[in-house]
């Protein structure tokens, strides 16, 4: 076996964290390549998903340069297991106990997507883009993200792909819903030892009867958003929507919440709102369903399903 040869290091505390990946890169190309990477991602540069930003170079005009088509090598032809480097990212934010996951912690669950031009790259297709708002031809990924009051991370990603990708469509054995995706994240987070209280997931998830039956089979809490006018069966007599639920509930303001109860939350700015709680015993007498948490409202408005 040749001696590995070094490679030029990172700037500064970079090279550090750098180096415990040296084993996943077979040669000094790559090793240069993922320094370049990191670095790119963490400047503070205009169009970070871009190659020539991450190489510092001029849109389109600086395409050609040397440092960007190292980087486009590096991640579209150059032979390593990004699987790999994930568990290995993972495995350093469980041992460092400013990073270190917890019980009392969240997985956060919601997908992406990105305006990508033609149809050469796979998992492209005209789809519904949350970045834009629209559809589109673009490319979409699922995500999940381990949160608590202090810190946050990425954990895993799977890309969507569309049937229209797939020889038989959504018949393809290949095929994977947004939501059934999502349940394989969650259960890649808890092989990996990602400890949480609960997953959270907008209402796209939430109105998804496969993804709820999926995390109570697994015995997972959930808190997932709603839609207002979504229904849920039960008997003519009682009520069927989330909202209709809530207005059954007592409330007589914040001096006299009944059924609510407040809680104080802290945003990343550092500002605190009132928001109120209604914890799950409540809704059934109500005649409402709800996930394994509760129900969230923001003032003013009247009590209601957050989420």
């Amino acid at each position: 076996m040749t001696k590995r040869l070094p490679c030029p290091p990172a700037p500064g505390p970079l090279e550090d964290y750098a180096t415990k990946f040296d084993a996943l890169f077979a040669s000094l190309a790559q090793r240069r390549g993922f320094r370049a990477y990191l670095q790119g991602l963490l400047l503070p540069r205009d169009r970070n998903k871009t190659l020539t930003a991450l190489a510092g170079a001029e849109p389109i005009t600086g395409a050609q340069h040397a440092a960007v088509q190292g980087l486009q090598w590096f991640l579209t032809e150059s032979s390593w297991d990004a699987d790999q480097v994930n568990q290995c990212r993972l495995e350093l934010l469980l041992g460092d106990p400013a990073t270190r996951p917890h019980d009392q912690g969240v997985l956060v669950i919601d997908d992406t997507g990105d305006r990508k031009a033609g149809t050469k790259t796979a998992h492209v297709a005209r789809q519904y883009l949350g970045s834009v708002g629209k559809t589109d031809n673009g490319i979409v990924a699922v995500s999940s993200l381990w949160a608590s009051e202090r810190v946050y991370w990425p954990a895993h990603v799977q890309p969507y792909t569309p049937a229209s990708r797939l020889p038989k469509g959504k018949r393809d054995r290949g095929f994977r819903t947004k939501p059934q995706l999502a349940v394989e994240l969650v259960q890649a987070a808890r092989e990996a030892g990602i400890g949480f209280r609960a997953v959270v997931a907008d209402c796209f998830y939430g109105d998804n009867v496969g993804f709820t039956e999926a995390l109570g089979a697994a015995k997972v809490a959930y808190v997932l958003a709603v839609r207002p006018r979504k229904g849920v069966w039960a008997p003519v007599e009682q009520t069927h929507t989330p909202r209709e639920a809530a207005t059954k509930l007592a409330w007589g303001g914040p001096q006299e919440p009944g059924d609510w109860t407040p809680i104080t939350r802290r945003f990343r700015d550092g500002h605190t709102e009132t928001w109120w709680r209604l914890t799950r015993g409540c809704p059934r007498r109500a005649g409402g369903r709800i996930g394994a948490s509760g129900w969230w409202w923001r003032p003013p408005t009247r009590p209601g399903c957050r989420s």
